[in-house]
């Protein structure tokens, strides 16, 4: 029995969720709306105030979806009460970001500045050297710092790039000289 699927998830006060038919969860909190279409052999229903969701057998694909489509329903609902947010570093001589309005204005040493709009439902904020990236869909929030991140990668040798707050970058040792 899988572990995950097996727990009920609690919602929280101020938090309502709607499960129509097709499996299609809306859960709305004080952060905002998520809403989302699940696989329909899932069965998920409220039992007072938490949900469960059930397999219909125990074939492979059924186990796999069933901790995917309870796992997906938890992030909407802590998405909704508390959000999600992704920090990431700019690391590197002449290496800035700025805000201007909804843009990201990064300068990666490039000939050119790197402009980033930020999508529907995200925003992001530099303080000094950190990006932060925030929202209530897990999934857009993490999409979009990697898209940051993919800008300028950091490199191995002198570490220059921009990392995730909690990455290790494995150093290389550079060349030496000649005998």
């Amino acid at each position: 029995m899988s572990r995950i699927g097996r727990m009920p998830i609690a919602i929280p006060a101020g938090v309502t969720v709607d499960i129509a038919e097709n499996n299609k969860v809306t859960v709305k909190g004080p952060k905002g709306t998520l809403e989302r279409v699940l696989p329909v052999e899932m069965e998920i229903s409220k039992e007072g105030e938490e949900i469960v969701v059930k397999r219909p057998n125990d074939l492979k694909k059924m186990k796999s979806l069933h901790g995917l489509t309870r796992t997906l329903i938890n992030n909407m609902v802590i998405g909704v009460t508390e959000g999600y947010q992704k920090v990431l570093e700019v690391n590197g001589v002449g290496y800035r970001a700025a805000k201007q309005g909804n843009k990201l204005n990064l300068a990666l040493g490039y000939s050119h500045p790197v402009d980033m709009i930020d999508p529907e439902g995200i925003t992001t904020t530099v303080d000094g050297n950190k990006i932060i990236v925030s929202g209530i869909d897990k999934e857009k929030v993490g999409q979009y710092a990697a898209e940051i991140r993919e800008k300028r990668a950091p490199e191995p040798y002198k570490g220059k790039g921009i990392k995730y707050a909690d990455e290790v970058i494995r150093r290389k040792v550079g060349k030496t000289g000649k005998k």
